[in-house]
């Protein structure tokens, strides 16, 4: 939806009839002169056209209880830019709560190097400060579309707010995306000593009272405060509903803030399939993955890994490990942003042609990519496969790619290590190969006891599997191959429904 036409610099409106000025362009130059604040005739232009498409929104939005023209400059844009006389913005900024755009659209106009950051959770405002900064050209310019909190991705200098809130309460939500040094600038009203007297007591660890302005809104009563506080080079304090939580919880706790962390560095390690060969141990994401192992898999869980804000774990056994934000989001490979487990793999024993063969299929897959190999375990287990030889060209199973598209199958199916596709054989049982030049795969029974080879991605089948049994997909004519997870499958399933049947 789109609340204006295009921008126009358009002089002189007359509005509504009991607004005491004749709106327009030079009026608000006027009434911004007299307040002491200057601006070039560029930024006079993009003010004036903002609050025109302010105006013209707000029937919709409800974006101001502000109708008077003059109530609007004064109380709205001189207000926000009077901040200017007493700070120089820090940048990258947020403007938390921006609702409208305010004071973060007539700073950004006003500062047009600084960057700046509109986090308002509403949707339909989110729309109209995409529109609003589009339309006047405003660069580097973002639109954080949440609630600003603990969940942030990243760190900034400086956070402003026309603040609602308490200074404390306010502060325990930006705690964890400020950086050391940066600023929590307050636009209250004159009234705002006992939160200070309160932020002193709660929060003077983490944070110091930098400096604090009185002044008034020319041609006005009102009186305001400018209220800075400076985030201390500290950990990332845990705000009330954190602290409740940890309390809560029985088991043992790890508050992570830096890369330089071993433990966190061991984490960070589990993002590679080396990494988890090494240390036994795998991250696994997703909502549903998680809680599936949860329930049915406890025992492989030691760990449970969330951000600073993140819920405590359901186990007093497991680990629980607390990272700032952006570590957090580091682990969070696939931007799940809920919490994570850590859990010990299971053994791969080495296969071998000598070992007992169990009844029906074992499946060999030579596969490079991790999200290829995490989609036939899921299809091995599926089917009844009663194990998973993973070859030595294979990705590791979990590897994070891998086993987000696997799931609980990690656990379901034995999977063991084998030799490189290009020495695989056995004297024992059939293999039989999926390859393009084979029979079709359902014109003749399976063995009661056979291996089933997959090629390589791309390469497709060593030399030496060529001579031996080999079935093929049948596919429409003009299409060159399957993805080789989905040719197993289906071949998978050819096998299971016949030896159901």
């Amino acid at each position: 939806m789109s609340f204006f036409g295009p921008f126009s610099r358009q002089v002189d409106v007359v509005v509504d009839e009991e607004e005491s000025l004749r709106p327009g362009r030079s009026a608000l130059e006027v009434l911004m002169t007299q307040c002491g604040i200057t601006l070039s005739s560029e930024q006079l232009d993009a003010l004036w056209a903002y609050h025109q498409m302010l105006r013209a929104a707000n029937p919709i939005l409800n974006l101001t209880r502000i109708h008077n023209f003059e109530n609007m400059v004064l109380k709205h844009y001189v207000d926000s830019l009077l901040t200017l006389r007493f700070v120089e913005l820090p940048s990258p900024l947020i403007d938390m709560g921006s609702g409208p755009g305010l004071p973060g659209v007539p700073l950004k106009i006003a500062r047009p190097e600084t960057h700046m950051i509109l986090a308002e959770p509403r949707a339909a405002r989110v729309e109209f400060l995409g529109q609003v900064c589009e339309r006047l050209g405003l660069k580097d310019v973002e639109v954080y579309g949440r609630k600003l909190g603990a969940d942030y991705p990243g760190r900034v200098k400086g956070v402003i707010s026309r603040a609602v809130a308490a200074i404390p309460e306010t502060l325990e939500r930006v705690a964890a995306c400020l950086e050391p040094g940066g600023r929590m600038i307050f636009m209250k009203g004159p009234g705002c000593d006992p939160e200070i007297a309160e932020a002193e007591r709660t929060w003077s660890d983490h944070f110091r009272l930098a400096s604090d302005h009185a002044y008034t809104i020319p041609g006005t009563t009102h009186d305001r405060r400018l209220v800075v506080y400076e985030r201390l080079d500290t950990d990332a304090p845990r705000g009330a509903a954190e602290a409740r939580a940890s309390r809560a919880f029985d088991g043992p706790v790890r508050e992570i803030t830096s890369e330089s962390n071993p433990t966190y560095r061991l984490l960070s390690d589990l993002l590679t399939g080396r990494g988890v060969r090494k240390h036994g141990q795998a991250i696994l994401a997703g909502l549903r993955i998680t809680s599936e192992v949860q329930e049915k898999f406890a025992d492989r869980v030691v760990g449970w890994i969330t951000d600073a804000s993140g819920p405590a774990p359901a186990d007093a056994s497991w680990t629980w490990y607390r990272l700032s934000p952006p570590l957090f989001k580091t682990l969070d490979v696939a931007g799940t942003r809920a919490p994570l487990l850590l859990v010990a793999t299971p053994e791969t024993p080495a296969w071998s042609d000598d070992d007992p063969w169990p009844d029906g299929c074992t499946l060999f897959v030579p596969f490079q990519d991790p999200e290829n190999v995490g989609a036939v375990i899921r299809s091995a287990a599926a089917f009844g496969v009663p194990r998973v030889v993973l070859l030595q060209e294979a990705a590791h199973p979990f590897h994070p790619r891998s086993s987000r598209a696997a799931g609980p199958a990690l656990f379901q199916t034995q999977l063991m290590a084998g030799p490189s596709v290009h020495a695989l054989e056995s004297n024992r049982y059939p293999l039989i190969s999926l390859d393009a030049s084979g029979d079709d795969v359902g014109a003749s029974p399976f063995p009661p006891t056979f291996g089933l080879v997959v090629g390589l991605e791309g390469p497709g089948l060593p030399q030496q599997l060529r001579h031996g049994e080999r079935r093929r997909i049948a596919m429409a004519p003009g299409v060159e191959s399957l993805n080789a997870a989905t040719s197993a499958a289906v071949a998978l399933y050819v096998w299971s429904r016949r030896n159901s049947g």
